[in-house]
């Protein structure tokens, strides 16, 4: 076997078609914008190149087919957050071949530990974990935007690699289609909440969306400062860029916020599945393809819905905001009858609170992820997630 790091044009464009070479006759996998996945190793719009690097490779079988890739990454504040500094790697694909697996496991890892690094999480994104994060291992169904989506050999690739089940995160459906989407007691529960004085709920508006932006940003940061380790600010400046080049495919009826005297407390923002029109584009981006959305767009294609982000404020949480906002989106699924389902995604399962709402609202599991970590030292003790979170927060 040949393994080649991505260096230049060539490597680059083979990077990108290992996916397609191995998902070719897969019904469910949806191939990402081509330059989507270049922007994540580019140092000028990914910001997680300002504290640390990242590295990619290609591997050929003998023949020099093209049998696997993988990328491998760190930024130092973020490794530094855990008890031992971790890197990570990520955008793993391979053909059924252990040994294959392994050589690009090994790679990723030597090189994590020449720039200092004591573990690695697996597989996940260089960047927020919105996306690309996390191994599929049950719900071999359609991906959400964004969702990962891959082999379901990896898990056993990774498990008997050494590696060990970190978190894991669900995804939950709902059928938003019937007459009733959620369950009578839920919708009272939330009418009465909505009454309580000094609340108001609206949906964010394009023309005013610098105001949801700065708002969003103010209850994101109070609500997840919590989880220390790996709690990064939101930055207006990105998350405005980030709406505006989402623009073609947003609702504005699917991104609701609550507030109480006029201060943001909650918000609850969902997306259109671009999934569901990307299916069409094999990654990229040119005028045949800009016709084609423009056309599935109109079609209404578009038929289900995720879930990108939540946020409660501290102060504002078990009180019932996210029932009443519910309750609001209730109503738009009512008067769009194109939307369908709703990707709930994802919910680690150190978050009871948005389990159970999940739960509450009559939703199913539909999917389940797990992020695996490796200690460098086979010999120092693996600690799940939830159990390190709880004693950073006693030290702290």
């Amino acid at each position: 076997m040949d393994l080649i790091e991505v260096t230049n044009k060539k490597t680059r464009r083979e990077f990108l078609k290992v996916p397609k070479i191995l998902y070719n006759k897969d019904e469910y996998w949806v191939c990402p914008l081509d330059r989507g996945v270049e922007g994540v190793f580019n140092p000028e719009k990914n910001p997680s190149f300002r504290d640390g690097e990242a590295i990619r490779w290609i591997l050929k079988s003998e023949k020099g087919r093209l049998i696997g890739r993988i990328a491998a990454f760190y930024n130092r504040k973020k490794a530094n957050a855990h008890l031992q500094p971790t890197g990570g790697f990520g955008f793993f694909e391979v053909v059924r071949d252990k040994s294959a697996a392994f050589k690009l496991f090994d790679t990723a890892i030597e090189w994590l530990k020449s720039k200092g690094m004591q573990a690695v999480d697996a597989p996940i994104n260089f960047g927020e974990n919105d996306s690309n994060w996390g191994l599929l291992v049950e719900g071999f169904i359609h991906p959400g935007y964004g969702m990962p989506y891959n082999k379901p050999y990896y898990k056993e690739f990774f498990e008997e690699f050494g590696f060990k089940n970190y978190f894991e995160q669900y995804s939950y459906h709902k059928d938003v289609a019937s007459v009733q989407v959620f369950p009578e007691r839920f919708m009272r529960i939330a009418s009465w909440v909505a009454r309580k004085p000094g609340y108001t709920f609206c949906h964010a508006r394009f023309n005013e969306l610098d105001k949801f932006v700065m708002d969003m940003v103010q209850v994101y940061n109070s609500a997840w400062a919590k989880f220390k380790k790996d709690f990064t600010p939101m930055d207006p400046d990105k998350i405005r860029e980030c709406f505006y080049e989402a623009k073609p495919i947003l609702d504005e009826e699917l991104m609701w916020f609550a507030y109480y005297e006029e201060r943001p407390v909650a918000f609850f923002i969902l997306l259109p599945d671009l999934n569901q029109i990307l299916k069409h584009m094999n990654g990229k981006i040119n005028l045949l393809t800009i016709i084609k959305f423009l056309y599935y767009k109109q079609r209404k294609t578009m038929t289900r819905v995720r879930a990108m982000i939540a946020g409660v404020d501290p102060k504002f949480q078990n009180i019932g905001l996210e029932a009443v906002i519910f309750k609001h989106l209730y109503k738009v699924f009512r008067k769009k009858p194109y939307y369908q389902e709703v990707e709930l995604s994802w919910v680690g399962d150190f978050n009871p609170k948005m389990i159970s709402l999940y739960n509450a609202i009559g939703a199913e599991q539909a999917k389940k992820h797990i992020t695996y970590r490796y200690l460098f030292d086979r010999n120092a003790e693996f600690i799940r997630y939830k159990v390190e979170l709880a004693l950073s927060e006693k030290e702290g």
